[in-house]
């Protein structure tokens, strides 16, 4: 079994371009796959591999002061669900393109899982999935509210559109592991919406220490890597990936007549050009082939 890791810190580090080299370093000796993205504002990642590389680049990290307190989730699968090792240097650690937003000036209040039921079934309080819409159709709270985004940029257009603070008195939020939410709190907060609250350590959290029969989670969650879900035990789940818009299917989505294996789906085969056909024929070509190589 290898050792999955999903961390993030959001913490002042001038000097992060720095950090790249050494950090893609020790990732690669311990035999760890995966991406991190490292900015002026944080370090932001998931990783997997051998316990043990695992444990020493997350070791690394908080050997630095700053990012002592990092917390990270842990979750175990058969294969590495990563090809490759990257270090990204970025503007931000989560794309929001809001100037002077950040977690580290003003965030919204931090709800561990054990407290999440009692305050998402208030009906006082408004429940926001902070997501993209592809990731919340495959699962979600009951009630919550979906934004409709392609992209957490779009979030702040949706709040100035859709919600007024005058109005929605409690607004509760959640996403994968909690940092999408620690900024979409902080530009709420920002914008005068008094009370704020979002799930401490995410989804992701919630399924680790919250038992089925008392969930309130529906389906299972989209994880930015080669496993497309898990479920409510965090193992891998029952959906794969169009490999033509990316979006995760069900069963039922690879039963249409539209969805070829490697080339699209019924979402994106009305929008497959000739040349961008060619390309994915060619890069489900050279995987069949490496696959061959490692058999």
């Amino acid at each position: 079994m290898f050792l999955i890791a999903a961390f993030y810190q959001f913490a002042e580090l001038p000097d992060f371009e720095a950090l790249q080299a050494p950090l893609l370093a020790i990732a690669e000796e311990g035999g760890v796959k995966g991406t991190i993205l490292l900015a002026s504002e944080g370090v932001n990642g998931t990783i997997a591999g051998p316990a043990e590389g695992v444990q020493a680049v997350l070791a690394w990290l908080r050997a630095d002061e700053r990012l002592a307190k990092m917390r990270h989730k842990e979750s175990f699968a058969d294969f590495i669900p990563f090809k490759r090792m990257k270090v990204r240097l970025k503007k931000e650690i989560v794309t929001l393109r809001q100037d002077g937003v950040s977690p580290l000036d003003v965030v919204g209040t931090y709800v561990p899982p054990q407290a999440w039921n009692e305050l998402i079934q208030d009906p006082d309080v408004l429940l926001i999935d902070t997501r993209n819409d592809f990731e919340v159709q495959v699962g979600s709270f009951s009630g919550a509210k979906n934004p409709k985004t392609t992209a957490f940029g779009e979030f702040p257009e949706y709040v100035e559109q859709n919600l007024d603070p005058s109005k929605h008195k409690k607004v509760a939020m959640f996403c994968t592991g909690g940092i999408r939410c620690e900024k979409a709190t902080a530009f709420m907060l920002q914008k005068g919406f008094e009370e704020v609250y979002h799930l401490e350590g995410g989804i992701l959290r919630y399924l680790e220490e919250v038992a089925p029969e008392e969930s309130l989670w529906e389906g299972e969650c989209f994880v930015f890597d080669e496993r497309v879900t898990v479920d409510h035990h965090l193992r891998p789940g029952q959906y794969t990936i169009c490999e033509g818009c990316w979006r995760p299917l069900a069963a039922e989505d690879k039963a249409s007549p539209h969805y070829e294996e490697g080339i699209c789906c019924e979402h994106c085969y009305a929008e497959l050009t000739v040349e961008k056909r060619a390309s994915l024929e060619e890069r489900r070509r050279q995987k069949l082939l490496q696959e061959a190589r490692e058999e």
